[in-house]
């Protein structure tokens, strides 16, 4: 409900929509959670993993409520934006229920909160059905206090990020010894990002440092702590070429995983050779790569995209062998605007996904459907 007096000086919006996904999955199904996107990582790591044959899938999780606000104050104007979706994960994983993916106020050069992380590039992602998005995109809303001294069609960014990462234990899954280790993080993480555009498009340079470490609570023989350096560095752009845009991006890092959009561990076991010191943790090496075509056809009703992602990790030497190791992700797809605030359309969908050193691979495909309503409504700031 809103307030029965709203500020004629604040500009209050609500928007949203409401989308309906259904879709039919040809027989090389992943994980059921997932089942509504294309994730590589989430397909089978071996034959039969989540059973066989076709599957038809519908989902409305994508649907989306938010709100920003913009108001004048004695020290400057303060903007905030507060949005959430349906797109259950974590341990919500599969389910229909809240999922935060804004809540940030900016002031002047100073931004706190949730949001997308400079790391990324958000302006990469295309026009897809498809919710999760190319696997090899940096992706990540992370909780941030970031500095702004430039902004515009050209920007620098530099930001204090929330930390954490995931462990592959690997061939150790299950040892005694681990029980007792647990992650620690020093230190935030640190990134930054300079745009430089124009009316062609733009060219993004983006980079990351960050300090993960384990402790053995153990103190007996053998010791089992340790650290690894995370870092990495990405490169995108979009490229305006009449009715078409093209949206490229390329990342390479080390323990990085956690950014990406859809990648393994970043950390992984590695055998050291000492007694006292058996096993230690190495960040795990990745590259991603996006190239795809939005595009506008000459009936303004009708759009399409198209192209292709891909992720490689370079694996520790005592990952399991069906540990992921390569994905790739191709769409294409034709949609129908028959006004700004409906949606609909049809986009063929691919997913591969490359074990470790087992020479297992699998390949998925998918037809899906989508409609989507949307509004949006706009109070006061007079």
């Amino acid at each position: 409900m809103l307030p029965e007096e709203v500020d004629e000086a604040t500009e209050l919006e609500i928007y949203g929509y409401n989308m309906l996904d259904t879709g039919f999955d040809f027989g090389k199904i992943g994980d059921p959670n997932w089942q509504d996107v294309m994730r590589p990582t989430k397909l089978p790591a071996f034959k039969n993993e989540f059973g066989k044959g076709p599957r038809t899938y519908m989902s409305v999780r994508q649907s989306r409520f938010g709100t920003k606000a913009k108001f004048p104050t004695e020290v400057g104007e303060v903007k905030a934006q507060f949005e959430f979706e349906l797109f259950g994960v974590g341990v919500d994983e599969g389910q229909t229920t809240f999922r935060l993916r804004h809540a940030y106020g900016d002031w002047k050069t100073i931004r706190a909160g949730q949001t997308w992380s400079p790391f990324m590039d958000i302006d990469v992602f295309p026009n897809s059905l498809e919710y999760w998005g190319p696997n090899g995109m940096v992706f990540f809303r992370n909780v941030q206090l970031a500095w702004m001294p430039v902004q515009g069609d050209s920007r620098v960014t530099v930001a204090l990020e929330r930390p954490g990462a995931s462990p592959d234990t690997g061939k150790y899954t299950g040892r005694i010894e681990l029980e007792n280790i647990v992650s620690r993080f020093p230190a935030p993480d640190i990134s930054a990002e300079g745009r430089l555009g124009g009316k062609w498009g733009y060219v993004e340079v983006a980079g990351i440092a960050r300090w993960i470490t384990w402790d053995d609570l153990d103190p007996a023989l053998p010791r089992l702590d340790g650290s690894a350096f995370g870092w990495g560095v990405n490169v995108s752009s979009n490229i305006k070429l009449g009715p078409t845009t093209a949206k490229l991006q390329a990342v390479y890092g080390s323990a990085i995983e956690n950014y990406m959009n859809d990648a393994g561990a970043d950390v992984g076991p590695k055998s050291t050779g000492n007694p006292d010191a058996p096993v230690d943790g190495v960040g795990l090496p990745v590259l991603g790569l996006v190239a795809f075509l939005d595009i506008q056809w000459p009936v303004k009703q009708l759009t399409s995209t198209a192209g292709w992602s891909f992720v490689w990790i370079d694996n520790s030497d005592d990952q399991l062998p069906d540990a992921f190791h390569i994905g790739h992700y191709a769409l294409a797809n034709l949609l129908v605007h028959p006004t700004d605030r409906l949606m609909l359309g049809a986009e063929f969908q691919f997913g591969r996904r490359e074990n470790f050193s087992d020479d297992f691979e699998v390949n998925d495909y998918k037809l899906q459907f989508s409609v989507r309503y949307s509004w949006a409504k706009t109070f006061g700031g007079k």
